[in-house]
């Protein structure tokens, strides 16, 4: 039972300031996620980069993030949660200017790739400053939340911030913008934000440093490979090459007095319900939001900005959820919330099923934003269960341990429902492929909905626009079968969280019972 006898000092103005502090790189974070897409063009003509080198500049920053997560958030815990921010922030506005004035493909891949490792140190770094900063656990689950919406707002601005610096200057503007924000973080860190370290914390092991990043970045690489062109036996290998390597990497944790990944963690009933539906919901949402973005372009005909307003409306109500989502736990308990919102996000999913009627932009901007209301509690409230499961000088290793779920199910979500979402379509449209369709054109066709596209204004007459209603169908028959898969997962997620929250609490009386 909590110590109600001496309550949790409250954060002042310091803290609050400092929590905008470290809102900023986060929002940035964020934004250099997205912000790079509407470069590319113009980069390219610049750059002359091969297909390959294209393609190694967008993604090799999500890789090195994922991969150095679980590093960086032990580190932090070793040499100081502050000292690494500011070392992240020094190192990312550093690689920012350099990319922004590279002159070879080679050269903005590797300062891509120096962002990914400054970019992994933010996010574990932020969140234990967070658990240092705010002992009231209100004031605490507001932080977070405020700290969830900075990501939300940054990749929903992130399109927007681009295009109206691309509007204006040249390609590599783009990265100049989180050089003020790290420049303001160095200045003012040091004097706002605490320091916090472990005082007992053992060096780190370089053999899990290896394994951890080799696991990471194989699994990811293999998953996205499935994502873009399908199963084959490559990218499987290389998924289960990296599960192995993983599972080397967990055994290995085991034996070490101070391991990168804290296994202890896991026995905590709070912490593993909090991460099962952490990651549970990024997979579904990951693995059908990108068949939204696609629905709403090539199925809908929206413009790439109309589409991009169409997505608003649930970031905007996502960052909203994250604020409020600390004033409902004050009438519910965390846990509530935290399976309710899972419930409540299928219900989003359930609607976007719908899609293809006549209200099928409505039902999905609609479906999307109660989504978002639902998801917004689980991020927060289940990344402030994440944290303070775990002892203080552990918190970094476990808010790297939730972004590091996090990346995995995103990375899991887009390769499983990418890969059966084309299936589904590509049966669809088999069944369904209008009579006169040259051979070449229903090839294509049967690749993506891009290509059908593409293929149907290749096909003259009525015949192609056959095969261009024929294509849509079949989509949002995928469409909507991987919603109601995204649905059927978060009602699980929302079970399986409530599962092991109440075998804990269980658990729980019966040791004080004992006792």
């Amino acid at each position: 039972m909590m110590d109600t006898s001496h309550p949790a000092p409250k954060a002042g103005r310091r803290e609050w300031i400092g929590l905008a502090v470290i809102a900023l790189p986060c929002l940035v974070y964020a934004m250099d996620m997205t912000v790079l897409n509407l470069a590319l063009p113009a980069l390219s003509t610049a750059l002359q980069p091969s297909s390959s080198q294209l393609l190694w500049i967008v993604d090799i920053y999500g890789f090195l993030v994922a991969g150095f997560l679980i590093t960086m958030g032990t580190l932090g815990d070793r040499i100081g949660r502050r000292k690494l921010l500011l070392i992240g922030a020094a190192a990312f506005a550093a690689a920012s200017t350099v990319a922004a004035f590279s002159d070879s493909a080679e050269m903005l891949i590797a300062m891509r790739a120096l962002l990914g490792v400054a970019g992994a140190t933010l996010a574990p770094s932020t969140m234990s400053l967070i658990r240092n900063m705010f002992h009231d656990e209100q004031q605490r689950q507001f932080a977070i939340g405020v700290w969830i919406a900075a990501f939300s707002l940054g990749a929903a601005i992130g399109p927007l911030v681009g295009g109206v610096l691309l509007q204006f200057f040249w390609w590599g503007s783009v990265f100049l913008v989180a050089v003020p924000v790290m420049l303001l973080l160095l200045l003012v860190g040091p004097s706002l934000l605490p320091e916090y370290r472990d005082p007992h914390a053992g060096r780190v092991d370089a053999a899990s440093v290896a394994l951890s990043l080799a696991s990471v970045l194989v699994t990811i690489y293999g998953l996205k490979q499935i994502a873009e062109h399908g199963l084959a036996w490559l990218p499987v290998l290389l998924v289960l090459a990296g599960v192995v390597v993983g599972w080397l990497f967990v055994r290995r944790q085991g034996r070490l007095a101070y391991p990168l990944l804290d296994l202890t963690l896991f026995r905590r009933a709070t912490f593993s319900a909090a991460i099962a539906a952490y990651a549970l919901s990024c997979l579904a949402m990951f693995g059908v939001y990108i068949f939204v973005t696609q629905y709403l372009q090539l199925v809908l005909g929206l413009s790439p900005l109309a589409a991009g307003l169409a997505t608003v409306p649930s970031a905007l109500a996502f960052v909203a959820g994250s604020l409020f989502a600390p004033r409902i736990a004050q009438r519910v308990t965390g846990a509530s919330l935290l399976v309710w919102g899972l419930a409540g996000a299928a219900v989003g999913f359930g609607l976007i099923t719908l899609a293809g009627t006549g209200a099928g932009l409505a039902l999905v901007v609609v479906g999307m934003v109660v989504m978002s209301l639902g998801m917004a509690p689980v991020f927060t409230i289940g990344n402030e269960m994440i944290i303070t499961a775990a002892p203080p000088e552990r918190a970094g290793a476990a808010s790297a341990i939730s972004e590091t779920s996090s990346e995995f199910s995103g990375a899991l979500g887009i390769a499983v429902f990418g890969s059966l979402g084309t299936v589904f379509y590509r049966t669809g449209l088999a069944s369904a492929m209008p009579p006169g369709v040259p051979a070449e054109a229903a090839a294509t066709a049967m690749t993506t909905l891009g290509g059908a596209v593409a293929a149907a204004e290749s096909v003259p007459g009525s015949v192609g626009q056959a095969l261009l209603g024929a294509s849509r169908a079949a989509f949002v028959d995928a469409l909507q079968f991987n919603a109601a898969a995204g649905a059927l997962i978060v009602v699980a997620a929302s079970v399986v969280a409530a599962a092991i929250l109440r075998k804990g609490a269980t658990a729980d009386v019966a040791a004080a019972k004992a006792s």
